[in-house]
């Protein structure tokens, strides 16, 4: 994603010799990194909604004897307890150890637990991961990650609420990022498939909210459902609504890959 930074700043940076278009631009370039992070921070939770939620399967089926529990040959080593069927609430330990490097291209290393009152698929079911010295590639992650199964929608796909609390990523020069959701992501493709993470793809819609690492807030609302698909990871539609610092006409487009900031439209590469 840093490679968005470069053209877009280009662009803001034109022409911006007197005071008043100097601080115009001061305030498009914090906008700016702000979403940039915020690209980056919302790709980090989403990939840890995804990984719990394929933990919670893999223990599943491996409790069931239907597989065997991954071990650190082919990804993180995963331990249930208790190892079984019928008892919850289950805590569930996905190891990382100094760094995994997963079929998505991600090295990812440290612990996440999860704590599990019932299996992913049943109804009322909540998954709660909380980070142990976890990093997404160097990025470290800190928070609670709370997943509830919210049963079949209309259109027999299974919905699920996402809560994020006290969500930080910290850069590897220091600098961190705070960040909450509550939205609902909805399972659309790939549940066929429990043990295959990498066909999933699911709609999210809600809302999120952070602090960037220069302390500008913002607050984020899907206006269309976001697209994620998993490999190649990414997202493929949807539309935020941004109110960033004292900017309420900011948006985020990723269907046609555009931000609109102060009624200019720029284009970033996804």
């Amino acid at each position: 994603m840093k490679k968005i930074l470069v053209p877009i700043l280009a662009i803001v940076l034109m022409g911006c010799q007197e005071k008043e278009n100097v601080n115009n631009d001061t305030a498009q370039q914090q906008t700016i990194a702000a979403l940039l992070e915020y690209t980056v921070v919302n790709k980090i939770f989403q990939d840890v909604g995804n990984n719990g939620g394929d933990a919670v399967l893999s223990s599943e089926s491996s409790a069931s004897g239907k597989s065997s529990v991954k071990s650190e040959v082919d990804g993180p080593t995963i331990t249930v307890e208790p190892f079984d069927l019928t008892s919850f609430p289950k805590t569930i330990t996905v190891d990382y150890g100094t760094g995994v490097l997963c079929q998505d291209g991600i090295t990812r290393k440290g612990i996440v637990t999860i704590v599990s009152t019932g299996w992913y698929r049943s109804v009322g079911s909540k998954h709660t991961a909380t980070f142990d010295n976890y990093y997404h590639e160097n990025f470290k992650v800190e928070g609670t990650h709370v997943v509830e199964n919210l049963g079949l929608n209309q259109d027999n796909n299974l919905e699920y609420g996402v809560t994020i609390a006290d969500g930080k990523v910290t850069a590897p020069t220091g600098v961190a990022v705070y960040y909450s959701e509550n939205t609902t992501r909805t399972w659309i493709a790939g549940s066929d498939t429990p043990l295959n993470i990498w066909d999933d793809e699911y709609l999210l819609n809600g809302n999120q909210s952070g602090v960037s690492a220069a302390g500008v807030e913002y607050s984020l609302t899907v206006e269309e459902a976001l697209h994620f698909i998993l490999l190649p990871r990414g997202i493929e539609s949807g539309i935020l609504d941004v109110d960033i610092a004292d900017l309420n006409d900011v948006k985020i487009n990723f269907t046609n890959n555009t931000i609109t900031i102060f009624g200019q439209i720029y284009p970033f590469s996804s």
